[in-house]
């Protein structure tokens, strides 16, 4: 077995044995990953603190076929600001819990990793209303997987102006024409400048806005429509929102 670093962001934790724990990272190197940390739960083991979810940083492991075995820690963020808050831990457990859903072993998950810390201290920071981050990180995240609704075009005409409604059937928008003979969710432009502004964003740029009640409540409806329609899991996390 060989000694890599691994950077990445702990999705879950959970006790193996008398005093072992095994872990579900999303790295940087190597997308999602189980690894063991030997001895964790030991009182005064320097890898106790580093075996909880939420925990980023670097981790020295041995590589073996099928899982790691965690060595050392060095942890950069806890997100103690976070963890503190119980309606700020449900809201990161149910990102978490998309993330180690949607990540793939051994695939590049650079993307989920940025997206998942972003919103991690987005979340935080407490600048920004929860149904608006779960909002951005829902969409950001269907881009990441190629599964997202076209904001930019009517998906009947091809048309580029006048879109004014949301076609759920249509995966995207429909042009003020186009809508007369399809079924479409009405859309405001602030709403669709929204929606086109995170799935085009880098992830650095994504949090830095903030919308009013009613563009809000109106984004929450289309996506909540298309969610229900195009990814039907249900997350364990989602019960406590």
């Amino acid at each position: 077995m060989g000694l890599v670093t691994l950077t990445g962001l702990v999705l879950s934790s959970s006790d193996v044995g008398e005093f072992d724990k095994r872990l579900v990272i999303l790295t940087k190197e190597s997308g999602k990953v189980t690894a063991f940390a030997k001895g964790a739960r030991r009182p005064n083991n320097p890898l106790i603190a580093a075996c909880s979810p939420f925990c980023f940083g670097t981790f020295d492991a041995f590589e073996g076929r099928n899982s790691y075995h965690v060595s050392k820690a060095n942890i950069s963020n806890y997100f103690r600001d976070l963890v503190m808050d119980y309606d700020k831990v449900c809201l990161g457990s149910y990102f978490l819990e998309v993330a180690n859903f949607l990540a793939v072993d051994g695939a590049d998950e650079r993307l989920r990793l940025a997206l998942l810390y972003q919103s991690l201290r987005a979340l935080e920071s407490g600048k920004f209303s929860h149904r608006l981050l779960k909002n951005i990180y829902d969409l950001k995240t269907w881009v990441i997987d190629g599964e997202y609704p076209n904001v930019f075009s009517c998906m009947k005409c091809g048309s580029k102006e006048n879109l004014t409604a949301f076609s759920v059937k249509h995966h995207g928008m429909l042009c003020d024409k186009c809508e007369n003979l399809e079924a479409g969710i009405k859309i405001s432009t602030s709403t669709l400048y929204a929606m086109q502004f995170i799935v085009s964003s880098s992830i650095e740029k994504l949090y830095t806005f903030v919308l009013n009640g009613e563009t809000e409540e109106e984004l929450t409806r289309i996506l909540d429509a298309y969610r229900l329609n195009y990814r039907s899991h249900k997350y364990k996390s989602e019960e406590f929102l």
